[in-house]
């Protein structure tokens, strides 16, 4: 079995925070030594675990803001 690793690269924003002290974060992160993608996730408080969440490349980040432009 292999090890899972991810590095947080760069931290953007905390969206929400939960009563547990989860938070929702937007956050460059980096997953198995490969290329940072734009990521959108709940994570603990000491950012050891973390929930299912969204990866977006740069590309699809970019499309995002536009779409998010066009109905905000």
């Amino acid at each position: 079995m292999s090890d899972f690793t991810f590095e947080i690269v760069k931290r953007y924003g905390v969206l929400s925070e939960r009563q547990n002290g989860w938070t929702k974060e937007v956050n460059f992160v980096s997953y198995g030594g490969r290329p940072p993608k734009l990521d959108i996730r709940d994570w603990d408080p000491d950012h050891e675990k973390m929930s299912k969440g969204l990866t977006f490349t740069e590309e699809e980040a970019k499309l995002l803001r536009d779409i998010l432009n066009d109905i905000l």
